[in-house]
């Protein structure tokens, strides 16, 4: 291709000669080959789930693209009252927290008395917290006080919730931790 037939295809020649009826340059006349043929991200996922924003307590709903096991894209939820699809810099950030190349898949663990790391996969390290949790609560539990008055409580187990998490985050960690029998629930943006 020449010199002639590249100008003659800038966009603004173009606009000018009104190609499409596009004058304003609004669509065909700034459209090269390239951008004609690409596809947005949310184009190829299989489904679209629902999701609230990781990052503060604000609790902006986000729409997840996922293609197979594989998040597409991350975007703001029109539906969401809250931010009405408009995310923050951080929320928009959000695929790059779940795909970067620096998350971990695995939980780093030093048993006790140990001076090494070891790599867990999350199944064996959420099973190791159940048996913890069950063992903790069997061993502190207070079913009455001296007189036989009914106390029905855990005192070997605590929790102290996050202040990026959200009302309704620190309220599922109160029922959770509250059916336990656990009485020291607390969070830190009340400390």
């Amino acid at each position: 291709m020449g010199m002639g037939e590249r100008i003659a295809e800038w966009p603004v020649l173009r606009q000018l000669r009104g190609e499409g009826g596009d004058r304003l340059g609004l669509r065909q006349a700034v459209e090269s080959d390239r951008t004609h043929h690409l596809t947005a991200r949310t184009a190829t996922a299989d489904r679209v789930v629902e999701s609230i924003c990781p990052y503060c307590a604000v609790g902006c709903g986000q729409l997840v693209y996922v293609h197979g096991d594989e998040v597409t894209q991350v975007e703001g939820n029109p539906a969401s009252p809250i931010s009405r699809g408009r995310p923050c810099p951080k929320g928009s950030a959000t695929k790059a927290l779940v795909t970067g190349p620096g998350r971990e898949q695995k939980v780093k663990y030093r048993r006790p008395h140990g001076t090494e790391w070891e790599e867990l996969s999350l199944d064996r390290a959420m099973d190791m917290i159940a048996d913890r949790v069950i063992d903790t609560r069997r061993r502190s539990w207070q079913e009455h006080d001296d007189k036989g008055h009914p106390l029905r409580r855990c005192m070997g187990i605590a929790s102290l919730g996050g202040a990026t998490l959200d009302n309704e985050e620190n309220y599922l960690l109160k029922k959770l931790f509250t059916s336990w029998g656990a009485v020291q629930i607390e969070n830190q943006a009340r400390i």
